[in-house]
């Protein structure tokens, strides 16, 4: 049940910051619509289609477009206060990482996929939605930026599947893996933490 609801929080979160990078893109309502409804629930989706697990889960609960798409057309309605809740948005987002990350190695666990596969299933709930967004939003995916976002997910994934696996139980195990990741996303934004950077250039003469 706590994992259902942060997942309802969290996909909320993911339409209403979809909804201002439209803003930001000067899309129309139906564009602002569209980009919440693909954040919010495009990670579960590519994780479905490449797992062959059927049906989508908007598909199979409409309901969470309704909430993603209104939630999103909300955000036109609200925008003006929105700026006061940047540092509210950040933490909802980390959250929904984590969230996304454990719901999507769980369906992996589901289906008795091998363990890398499990960990691969949280990274593309956790990471995709994002990816869509920016790339929709003609921006660098933040995924394949240099500041700890995938690795959080991944981090998160080995450290629930490994606790499931050593026979701990479920519930400490989701709770324990859900606030590391959370505070080590959370860290990361406060100190600016970042994976290494790959440069390279080639002077042509």
């Amino acid at each position: 049940m706590l994992l259902y609801i942060l997942y309802l929080i969290a996909i909320v979160a993911e339409a209403v910051t979809a909804a201002l990078a439209a803003g930001r893109r000067s899309m129309d309502w139906v564009g602002v619509c569209l980009l919440g409804c693909i954040t919010a629930l495009g990670g579960g989706s590519a994780r479905d289609i490449v797992l062959g697990h059927y049906p989508l889960t908007w598909v199979a609960h409409p309901n969470y477009l309704l909430l993603t798409g209104g939630a999103a057309l909300l955000t036109i309605a609200l925008a003006r206060f929105m700026h006061h809740l940047h540092k509210l948005f950040l933490l909802l987002d980390a959250i929904g990482l984590v969230v996304f990350t454990v719901i999507g190695c769980n369906v992996a666990l589901e289906m008795e996929l091998p363990f890398v596969i499990v960990i691969a299933s949280g990274m593309i709930t956790g990471c995709v939605g994002g990816v869509l967004r920016d790339v929709l939003c003609n921006d660098i995916p933040l995924l394949f930026r240099s500041e700890l976002y995938a690795t959080v997910s991944v981090l998160t994934g080995i450290m629930y599947v490994s606790g499931l696996q050593l026979g701990f139980d479920h519930n400490i195990v989701m709770v324990v893996s859900l606030l590391s990741g959370l505070l080590l996303r959370l860290l990361a934004l406060r100190f600016n933490w970042s994976m290494p950077k790959f440069i390279y250039s080639r002077d042509v003469h």
